[in-house]
């Protein structure tokens, strides 16, 4: 009896795959087992970057806030503080955003506070 091998299947996996990595460089986008090792530790990275991504946001909002509060003699973990003594129930994504675009929005912020 000859040998069983499923050519069409491995084939279709084997393209699959050449396809994800259409633009890497050199033999990562044409031989099978370097672009394989390639696409999984792209995988990886990005399982891990999409957390790190929200660190890098939150660092990024902290520091537009603490730009803008400063310019009214207060520091950032004042400002927090106050904000929270207040009460003012209102995230750091917003704040930076409003310290970036809307300045008369976040002085009131900053007036409410002091």
């Amino acid at each position: 009896m000859p040998r069983s091998v499923n050519k069409v299947a491995a084939r279709r996996k084997r393209k699959k795959l050449l396809k994800l990595t259409k633009g890497y460089f050199g033999a990562r986008k044409n031989v099978y087992t370097v672009a394989k090792n390639t696409y999984e530790k792209g995988l990886t990275y990005a399982y891990r970057d999409r957390r790190t991504k929200k660190r890098e946001f939150r660092k990024l909002w902290i520091q537009r806030i603490n730009a803008a509060v400063r310019q009214y003699d207060m520091s950032y973990s004042q400002f927090i503080g106050k904000l929270n003594a207040k009460d003012i129930q209102i995230n750091r994504k917003v704040l930076a955003d409003l310290a970036m675009n809307h300045p008369d929005a976040f002085k009131a912020i900053v007036d409410t506070v002091k």
